[in-house]
């Protein structure tokens, strides 16, 4: 699966918010009810992530759906 802009934007978004908030990856997955190298290949672009997980980490960040798409 190629990886594509959306997805690669979306990651870098993850990745800048998580260290803004001085989360692991470790510790985001554990909030967002997910593992851990399912967060890295979302940060990677590797991932196509389903609307609930995007849900799931944007609770566990304490941000909107939107922010995670700026």
């Amino acid at each position: 699966m190629a990886i594509t802009r959306v997805r690669r934007s979306f990651g870098k978004r993850v990745r800048e918010l998580r260290k803004q908030k001085g989360f692991s990856q470790e510790v985001l997955a554990d909030k967002a009810g997910l593992h851990r190298t399912y967060i890295g290949s979302i940060e990677r672009g590797e991932q196509d992530v389903s609307i609930d997980n995007i849900s799931k980490i944007a609770r566990a960040l304490k941000v909107s759906i939107v922010s995670l798409f700026d």
